[in-house]
């Protein structure tokens, strides 16, 4: 008897392309009731509710969380200057990329030179490119001799020539 091969033999994860509306697992604690014969009604099974059990002395407990219930806003360091009338009002705004990149290069000094450095090689290197490519096309045009079109309409190609006898 013939045997699967390992691909077909491995157990693969199912995807939602292979089910057909069977996927969805969700959490796996069922479900906490049933639904009615009539259109949109759904019964809530009591037993099946799932409920959190307060321990014991927790009324008493001296451990609460601190959440202060009054706080002034936080003040950004972000601000815009607009000009209200004839007056300059700051008026502070959100972060934007600017002030994200200004800030990773502000805390990120080792990674922030490299990037600069190679930043700044990739720069020489393709004024030095564009330089070389000019100088070699100049020197390519100085040293093709220069034809006049009835030259090169007397002269025929090769690959006209090939052509001609297929």
């Amino acid at each position: 008897m013939f045997k699967p091969t390992s691909r077909l033999n491995a157990r693969l994860r199912l995807t939602t392309k292979q089910v057909n509306g069977g996927y969805y697992k969700g959490n796996r604690t069922g479900n906490v009731g049933f639904f009615g014969k009539k259109k949109g009604t759904y019964f809530i099974d009591w037993r099946k509710v799932r409920t959190y059990v307060v321990p014991e002395g927790l009324d008493t407990f001296k451990l609460t969380p601190f959440v202060t219930k009054r706080m002034e806003p936080t003040k950004t360091q972000y601000t815009q200057t607009i000009m209200i009338g004839e007056r300059e009002v700051e008026v502070p705004r959100g972060m934007n990329g600017k002030d994200y990149l200004d800030d990773w290069y502000a805390n990120n000094e080792l990674e922030s030179d490299e990037v600069e450095r190679i930043r700044r090689g990739e720069v020489m290197a393709s004024q030095e490119d564009t330089a070389v490519s000019k100088e070699q096309q100049q020197q390519q045009q100085q040293q093709q001799p220069v034809q006049t079109t009835a030259e090169l309409n007397a002269e025929p190609r090769a690959d006209d020539a090939d052509k001609s006898k297929h």
